[in-house]
């Protein structure tokens, strides 16, 4: 089957598999609903624009998993923000439920590059810009092999990857290994903190891939060769936080977590 004719079965598997999946979490989302508004506050949920299929904006959907900043009690890194129960959270992909709503919507898919910021648009080089010729994913090639400890470049790589060999099969091993990855908790955070620095473009990118390894290690995350030949996983990153994907900013809300 062509890439090109593998994407309509794939879009009937994404609205059966998300309806069944999001039917029967509905108790569990109710439960995890009230217990978001009890501990982190409200909004109960985060809600932020981002690119999706041919770089169309739709409003991406997740439990939020930190509390507002706030100086005065010692809140304003994400370190200081994330509490114990969002980080169970989001090293159990709880956090992920209410996206069900943007697959079942057709703004993305099961599987897929997740989606980024919409000002990255503009800073990917033209091969980067590919991964948006397909739906976003819940997950993706690229969090399979590391989720966010692993490089903006690889990462990019990856997506671009995952849109050249797209089929049923490859599919099914990441949906596998998404699920051995959050059984184990692999590869929730940055090397150098809780979320993933921002992208500033490939160049910017390749420069913090040649960061000094004794100022940022991190255990290696294990690969599948049928999934990315070639990829070698690295976690050392450097950089700052991406200050408009932590909760409370402007612009919206939680810390990307890939």
């Amino acid at each position: 089957m062509t890439r090109s004719g593998y994407d309509p079965l794939k879009r009937a598997v994404d609205v059966v598999a998300a309806a069944v999946v999001l039917v029967l979490t509905l108790p569990l989302q109710a439960v995890l609903a009230v217990l978001v508004r009890r501990r982190l506050g409200s909004p109960v949920l985060f809600r932020q624009e981002r690119p999706g299929r041919d770089e169309r904006v739709f409003e991406l959907r997740k439990f939020r998993t930190m509390v507002e900043p706030d100086p005065a009690r010692g809140l304003v890194t994400d370190e200081q923000r994330l509490t114990p129960f969002g980080a169970f959270l989001r090293s159990t992909s709880l956090d992920e439920l209410p996206t069900l709503l943007n697959v079942l919507r057709g703004d993305m898919s099961l599987v897929g590059p997740r989606p980024l910021l919409v000002r990255y648009l503009d800073r990917y080089s033209p091969e980067q810009r590919r991964r948006h010729e397909v739906r976003p994913g819940i997950t993706g090639l690229a969090q399979v092999s590391g989720r966010n400890a692993i490089g903006w470049d690889e990462k990019l790589a990856l997506d671009v990857e995952y849109v050249d060999r797209r089929s049923l099969a490859l599919d099914a091993r990441i949906v596998l290994r998404t699920v051995g990855s959050v059984l184990r908790r692999e590869g929730i955070s940055d090397a150098a903190g809780p979320t993933m620095t921002e992208f500033m473009g490939p160049e910017v990118s390749a420069r913090r891939d040649h960061t000094d390894p004794e100022l940022v290690e991190g255990p290696v995350a294990p690969t599948d060769p049928e999934l990315v030949e070639g990829h070698p996983a690295d976690r050392r990153r450097l950089g700052p936080t991406d200050p408009e994907l932590v909760e409370g900013h402007p612009a919206g809300g939680d810390s990307h977590r890939g």
